[in-house]
């Protein structure tokens, strides 16, 4: 035979299910803003050029190597390999050119019949107004084809809600030790 629960924890037990059925409630996550609510202004569209020098010999190399497949090593297209960098973004190819920023991220080698890398990187600015300030760009770069094109995905400070496209073009590579000098013209739209 069952037991039976006294009327005062009857009383409980409703006032406990009442108060989770209360705080239970939908809460609704999402609104639509406007974005003059958030102090954005007419979008812009800017242009960004600078060169990006990525060091993997050396003493003080600004490219590391952290993971690779078993047949890295023996793949043509070194398939596996990831690298993290920090690398120094100049004005001007010259390595002793002003530095405007740093790149910052990672690329690997996913394509296993041409050398074609997936980038994921920050570029980080330092310099003018873009001090502070933020671009991500994801994307495949075939290395060897003379123009590449990887998307812009978003961005912080100035480049709050960046999109856009860079264009890049290698200014020098050395084979033997991969050191490389890439041009970048970056174009994004931001607010």
């Amino acid at each position: 035979m069952a037991q039976m629960l006294p009327k005062h924890k009857y009383t409980i037990l409703t006032l406990l299910i009442f108060s989770l059925l209360l705080h239970g409630k939908s809460h609704k996550f999402s609104r639509t803003l406007s974005s003059k609510s958030l102090g954005f202004k007419k979008q812009k569209l800017s242009h960004l050029d600078f060169y990006f020098h990525d060091t993997v010999s050396g003493d003080h190399p600004t490219a590391v190597p952290v993971a690779e497949a078993a047949m890295s090593n023996t793949s043509p297209t070194k398939f596996g390999k990831t690298l993290m960098f920090d690398n120094p973004l100049t004005m001007d190819p010259e390595p002793s050119s002003k530095i405007v920023g740093r790149a910052q991220g990672m690329y690997a080698s996913a394509d296993s019949n041409e050398f074609g890398l997936l980038m994921v990187l920050n570029y980080v600015f330092t310099e003018g107004k873009y001090n502070g300030s933020t671009l991500s760009m994801i994307g495949r770069n075939p290395v060897t084809s003379p123009v590449r094109e990887m998307p812009i995905v978003g961005g912080t400070g100035l480049f709050r809600f960046a999109s856009g496209y860079a264009l890049a073009k290698t200014h020098f590579l050395n084979t033997s030790s991969g050191d490389a000098i890439v041009n970048y013209n970056v174009y994004v739209f931001h607010y």
